[in-house]
């Protein structure tokens, strides 16, 4: 599975390393912000000087997935909340190792990350034999060494002057600067380790990567035509009548769940979201197998495959959509968390998937597990671009307009992206849940480059409108109960 051994490291590369480390020595100590995208664009350059020699060049695949990897890292540069960050630069890492392998199967998509281990562990020795073939003679680290003295001393005397001549240009020089105390050495020397490791990883893995689509699974022995089909068109029959009834209950209103079931909107949401849920994944389990073991003796085995699980698929975006609106009840009772945002945004990917799968049936499925990997990583952006903290917070302000209802306890636990719309809450409510906020920004400001636009927008809210209330009036402010009647619920 292995391609060639990497070509020697040119000079570019390793330029692009070290720029990277210093960069992540200065800049990733304060927090994680727009530093990561800054940290992250001579990384890539490394990748792409380490790639030239071996005659790799970007394709359309491989320049989206890039893309697409620098893009994810603009979430926590404008996200304050850290559950979307972290998606998004988990995506990002897996988006990064699609663009160094290229991966076409679905074994490819899986374990491309699994090839950045590999390169961390033989990146650095890659790395320490091109530094030494490059620099390792006086002459060969003679000008590079002179460059950098007198860039620094260039940049330290005229620097020093300019802002001792103007307080406004010594104010700008220190917001720019990164602020590095010599108790923090050894951390910052962790960082440019870290830094420098990353990026010979990056280069070492483009220069030479792990050809996991020569990895083959066999095909699974082809059943008869009963034996594959009976099942599925039995389980056709079930989820059709299933859907019946939740195109004559669930859309039909309030009145009519009372009427056919006896429940309330909320309890009737409650009772199946997680089930339909677990119904469309087991589903895509069960195209998985049935693709695995469909007859493939000629035309008419072709067309009973794409016929069955062509309505299962058809069928089955149905139970999405009845799960999707169960949720959308829920929270017009009970409120918009964290968890029912998320389930509800896996609930449409898996819908977007069994689309896929759709169009597989008709086109092929060359493109899937790409597409797929893309969906996915689009869908992490968009949620992070969306800010779910925000949308929670105006979501549930609204309700309480409409309703008088607001869970206080849960709104404090709310990052600095919902400030903007927990600002319109009347009094104490306001106070009451912005104070717990700004205790957790604190009072000292981060570097421009370690905060958030959420963040900033947060903090100029609080500056114009401090919080006032009376922590006795907050301890009598009226909320919602911290559980629901139904227990421990999304």
């Amino acid at each position: 599975m292995r391609s060639e051994p990497p070509r020697p490291v040119r000079a570019a590369t390793l330029y692009a390393v070290l720029a990277t480390g210093v960069l992540s020595m200065l800049l990733l100590g304060d927090g994680l912000a727009l530093n990561l995208l800054i940290v992250a664009v001579p990384a890539a350059l490394a990748a792409y000087h380490a790639a030239r020699p071996t005659g790799r060049r970007p394709r359309a695949w491989s320049l989206t997935w890039a893309a697409g990897g620098l893009a994810l890292l603009i979430v926590p540069a404008l996200r304050d909340a850290g559950w979307p960050s972290l998606l998004a630069v988990v995506s990002a890492i897996a988006l990064g190792s699609f663009a160094l392998h290229g991966p076409r199967t679905w074994l490819g998509v899986l374990l491309s990350p699994l090839g950045l281990f590999d390169g961390v562990v033989k990146g650095l020795g890659w790395g320490w034999r091109g530094a030494r073939r490059q620099f390792g003679s006086a002459r060969g680290a003679g000008p590079t060494l002179r460059a950098l003295a007198v860039t620094a001393v260039l940049l330290l005397v005229f620097g020093a002057l300019f802002a001792g001549a103007d307080a406004a240009f010594a104010g700008l020089l220190g917001d720019l600067m990164p602020d590095a105390s010599v108790a923090e050495g050894p951390w910052r020397v962790l960082l440019l380790i870290f830094g420098v490791t990353g990026a010979l990883a990056a280069a070492h893995t483009a220069a030479s990567p792990v050809r996991w689509d020569r990895l083959v699974v066999r095909p699974g022995r082809p059943r008869s035509r009963v034996e594959w089909a009976l099942p599925l068109i039995v389980l056709d029959v079930l989820f059709a009548a299933f859907n019946a009834v939740q195109l004559a209950v669930l859309f039909g209103g309030h009145d009519a769940v009372l009427d056919q079931t006896g429940l309330s909107h909320s309890a009737y949401a409650r009772q199946g979201f997680w089930q339909l849920l677990l119904a469309t994944v087991l589903t895509l389990v069960v195209i998985v197998f049935a693709l695995r073991w469909a007859p493939r003796g000629g035309a008419r085995d072709r067309t009973l495959v794409r016929s069955v699980l062509g309505v299962l698929c058809a069928l089955t975006l149905v139970v999405v959509a009845s799960a999707v609106r169960r949720m959308d009840m829920y929270v017009e009772e009970y409120g918009l968390t964290r968890l029912r945002l998320s389930v509800v945004a896996v609930e449409l990917w898996l819908g977007v998937i069994i689309l896929f799968i759709m169009a597989a049936g008709v086109w092929g499925a060359r493109w899937l597990p790409r597409a797929v990997a893309a969906s996915a990583a689009a869908g992490v952006l968009a949620f992070g671009l969306l800010s779910p903290d925000a949308l929670i917070a105006e979501r549930n302000v609204q309700r309480y307009e409409r309703t008088g209802k607001f869970d206080l306890d849960y709104a404090r636990q709310l990052s600095a992206d919902a400030v903007p719309a927990l600002d319109e809450l009347p009094e104490p409510q306001r106070s009451c849940v912005l104070a717990d906020i700004a205790d957790g920004l604190g009072v000292e400001r981060p570097p421009w480059y370690a905060m958030s636009l959420g963040e900033a927008r947060a903090r100029r809210v609080i500056e114009d409108r401090p919080p006032s209330a009376d922590p006795l009036a907050c301890g009598r402010t009226r909320t919602d109960p911290p559980s629901t009647p139904y227990g421990s619920v999304p």
